[in-house]
């Protein structure tokens, strides 16, 4: 991160202070390259919206009024938090909001924090989406980490509005456009709580969700007349007078599309495709569909109209082309999938498309060269798909070919050392791809399973389990893994059931259902035994070794994992037994046998090391806790380093978690070890990766250790020789370290809903630490209070978690709250408190948990 900013305490006057390849913690500022200032964060925007159309008209009034009621409102204003546009499907509901959101997102100061755009799709059956699914996809955009996000429909929303109450507490107002609802159900839990975010929402019924009711009707001929015109001018330019050359055509035509919008546009473009065809042709044409058009008040009847209008104008090849768009089970289709299934080279395929777009059939996707149908035409086009014949085999190759190429790409995921090249080229290449098609082959296994294609459904998702494992879609792996056992059951197909059932447990132990997997391993297991598949009997077996760790139970887990290892050895391929003897190191760590887990570990990283860089990253960081448990410090942190590098190479969420907990571990060996600059930047390191990943628990730890290392820097007076020879201007003071401190206290409160016991007594810990430097810089009416919030969370976390109230740290983290809460009021600016407070800040730092105790019942004596 580069951060440029002024700071006329420091420094020279008036000059502008760089900070390159670092990262800002409040007051403090640690980078690669330094002069030193206090930089003004800069407020993320998010800017999710469609692309607002050149050709609106007609809506002026309505645009007013909605933006009224976003505006921010004067102190004793009622303010419009939510607002419900309803009308006609097609008559332009969507095209309203966006309007109003691009021009809102223009003004200054209304929403900073920018705009989220959902599409619910509350009328396509096939693609309704779950409030559940949406609050995911919403908390993704607003930054929160896959692994981090709740299963259950009410902890989604709770989270969800949580973090749009902070985004307004920030001043970063967020504006929120829910698009496409059907029922008040389906949005209930996607509306903000908080009395200051704004949403706009969309639906052809008017919703009872405590809305402000915004009815959309239909323009009138005027506007209709208007937009016709602009549509037609914006495809052929101002050359193109037809209409203003028949202008009772042209008004026939506007009544005949009932001022549908949708409608209207359609028809614009049914004169575009043929520039000789004079609106006279083209309303007679519409009022041989008269009594379709008289219809509006029922569903669609005029959009049907128009849309059998412009399909009677493609060729067999684009109409096929247009079926096939609305089989593909997510929101846009490639031009390469499209090509494949066709067996046509792409150009032909794009020319197609071109062809639908002109005749309003077709828009472009998210990307060029990836084609979607808005929501009514794609449900025109399923019902023509659904009468012709020749859609079987061409869903069958749809799907048939995401299967392929997913399985190609797969081999790709873990960076196995020489993958076949199955039209990849490169591991990047692999990966893009399947972050391209993520949306259909996501959707691809539930509509393989519905179509009866039960051999697709049952391999696809476990083509997709490393993608979905490595890259943290932990919800879609499990839900894909899921249909999977399902077909295979179908199938009545034992080892493919069982196959299933091994991805499954793994992604149920993702999501932290850890019974569950393990009872889906023991399963598997016994499926396998009774086949004679020893092979698939390790692969289940080790998946029940990981789900019952995670359980705490570490006896039963080691023996799960000492029966899987010598079958994987016997199979075919050595990366599944390295990946085993993997997690039995890491089990054996944690039962402090570490020179076993070295042998273990060194056994598997011999194997890793040729097939998977990815895998081979978490493997170090396991060798490296391993080695640092056998006191084998210089040796850990050289494993440390190299995990690190591993991980930066391979790039990725599931690499990056791996080097910032290296990076935390080898802060806390070169701590110890005494080399307290280097551990400084490591764990400003760690705290990089743990906040860019919003891994609020974990940045507030690797902050606490930044902030108690500067205090024994400054307290050694070290800092001088180190820092002032490579930046003469810099010093590190308490001022930093309080600053730091606060930061970590600030990312744990905001963590307390995900780990409600464990950020407790975290929040406890820095609260208690932040009393070192307030005390050492004479502040202690500050340290008098921070005390005593220490004090209220430790009190508060006896009284409502038994576990806690049992556990000698929470008692010895009481004790030193009250020492220092006696000392901050009664000798404020004592050398013996802060020395007393340094010592305690080292045992903090690199002591284990019995040291503190002792340290700090020493200290009440």
């Amino acid at each position: 991160m580069t951060d440029t900013s002024r700071n006329p305490k420091v420094g020279d006057e008036g000059t502008s202070n760089q900070v390159s390849g670092g990262m800002y913690f409040g007051g403090v500022v640690q980078g690669r390259d330094i002069t030193l200032g206090l930089p003004t964060p800069v407020a993320s925007a998010m800017y999710g919206l469609p692309p607002a159309s050149g050709t609106f008209t007609g809506r002026d009034s309505h645009v007013r009024m909605l933006l009224e009621g976003l505006a921010p409102q004067q102190p004793r204003q009622q303010a419009v938090l939510v607002t419900s546009v309803a009308g006609l499907a097609g008559v332009g509901k969507t095209e309203l909001v966006v309007q109003t959101a691009a021009r809102a997102l223009r003004e200054p100061d209304w929403f900073p924090g920018g705009a989220l755009f959902v599409d619910m799709f509350g009328y396509d059956s096939e693609r309704s989406l779950p409030p559940a699914q949406a609050l995911h996809g919403l908390l993704i955009a607003l930054g929160v980490p896959g692994e981090r996000i709740p299963e259950d429909l009410q902890d989604r929303s709770r989270l969800y509005r949580s973090v749009l109450m902070e985004f307004a507490k920030m001043g970063r107002r967020i504006l929120v456009v829910i698009d496409n609802v059907s029922s008040a159900a389906q949005v209930s839990p996607l509306l903000p709580a908080d009395d200051i975010t704004a949403t706009l929402l969309t639906s052809r019924h008017t919703l009872d969700v405590g809305a402000r009711l915004h009815d959309l009707d239909i323009l009138d001929e005027q506007a209709s007349v208007e937009l016709l015109r602009k549509a037609l001018e914006e495809a052929r330019g101002h050359a193109d007078t037809r209409l203003a050359e028949a202008v009772e055509d042209a008004s026939t035509i506007a009544r005949l599309c009932a001022g549908l919008p949708l409608a209207l546009r359609i028809a614009a473009a049914l004169l575009a495709e043929a520039p000789d065809r004079p609106p006279a042709s083209l309303s007679a044409a519409l009022a041989d569909e008269h009594h379709r058009l008289d219809q509006l008040t029922r569903e669609n009847r005029a959009v049907r109209s128009a849309l059998d209008l412009s399909h009677r104008q493609l060729t067999e090849q684009q109409a096929r082309l247009f079926r096939l768009v609305a089989l593909n089970p997510g929101p846009d289709l490639s031009a390469t999938t499209a090509a494949h299934v066709f067996a046509v080279d792409e150009q032909h395929i794009e020319h197609l498309f071109l062809e639908l777009q002109r005749a309003h059939l077709a828009e472009p996707g998210s990307v060029w060269g990836r084609w979607g149908l808005h929501d009514l035409v794609r449900v025109y086009a399923s019902e023509r798909a659904a009468r012709h014949p020749a859609t079987a085999d061409d869903m069958r190759g749809l799907l048939q070919y995401y299967l392929e190429r997913a399985t190609r790409a797969d081999d790709y995921v873990v960076n196995l050392s020489e993958p076949i090249p199955h039209g990849f080229s490169s591991r990047p290449e692999a990966i893009a791809w399947l972050d391209a098609e993520r949306d259909n082959l996501f959707a691809a296994g539930a509509l393989a399973e519905s179509q009866g294609h039960l051999d697709i459904a049952r391999e696809l998702p476990m083509a997709m389990e490393n993608y979905y494992s490595m890259h943290r879609y932990l919800e879609e792996w499990r839900a894909n893994a899921e249909i999977a056992v399902r077909a295979g059951s179908a199938l009545g197909d034992l080892q493919g059931t069982a196959r299933a059932r091994v991805s499954f447990a793994d992604s149920l132990r993702a999501v932290n259902a850890y019974a569950d997997a393990a009872s889906e391993s023991r399963a598997a297991a016994d499926i396998f035994h009774k086949l004679g598949d020893q092979f698939g009997e390790g692969t289940a077996l080790r998946a029940l070794a990981s789900a019952l760790y995670n359980t705490g139970h570490h006896d039963e887990a080691l023996r799960a994992s000492e029966r899987a290892i010598p079958l994987l050895r016997q199979g075919p391929d050595r990366h599944f037994a390295a990946v085993a003897l993997m997690d039995y190191g890491a089990h054996l760590v944690d039962r402090e046998r570490y020179e076993e887990a070295i042998e273990a570990l060194t056994e598997s990283l011999a194997v890793l090391s040729q097939t998977s860089r990815s895998v081979m990253s978490l493997a170090l960081r396991n060798l490296a806790d391993a080695l640092s448990g056998a006191d084998r410090t210089v040796e850990a942190i050289r494993v440390g380093k190299e995990c690190i590098a591993c991980a930066r190479e391979t790039g990725g969420p599931w690499e990056t978690e791996n080097a910032a907990n290296a990076s935390l571990l080898l802060g806390r060996l070169l701590g110890k070890d005494g080399q307290l600059l280097e551990a400084v930047n490591y764990f400003w390191t760690s705290a990089t990766f743990f906040t860019e990943s919003e891994n609020h628990q974990l940045a507030a730890r690797a902050l606490k250790f930044l902030g108690l290392t500067l205090i024994m820097m400054v307290d050694r007076q070290e800092v001088d020789a180190h820092l002032r020879s490579a930046q003469p201007s810099q010093e590190v003071s308490y001022e930093q370290t309080a600053d730091a401190l606060t930061d970590a206290i600030a990312l744990t409160r905001r963590a307390t809903d995900l780990l409600p016991e464990e950020a407790a007594l975290t929040l406890a810990e820095l609260l208690t630490c932040l009393c070192i430097p307030l005390l050492r810089l004479g502040r202690s009416d500050e340290a008098h209070s921070t005390a005593q919030q220490a004090l209220a969370v430790l009190h508060q976390l006896t009284d409502q978690s038994d576990r806690a109230a049992g556990t000698g740290l929470v008692e010895a983290w009481k004790e030193l709250a009250r020492f220092l809460l006696e000392n901050a009021s009664q000798q404020p600016s004592s050398p013996e408190v802060a020395s007393k407070a340094v010592e305690i800040a080292t045992v903090l730092a690199f002591g284990g948990s019995d040291e503190r105790v002792e340290l700090l019942f020493r200290y009440e004596d």
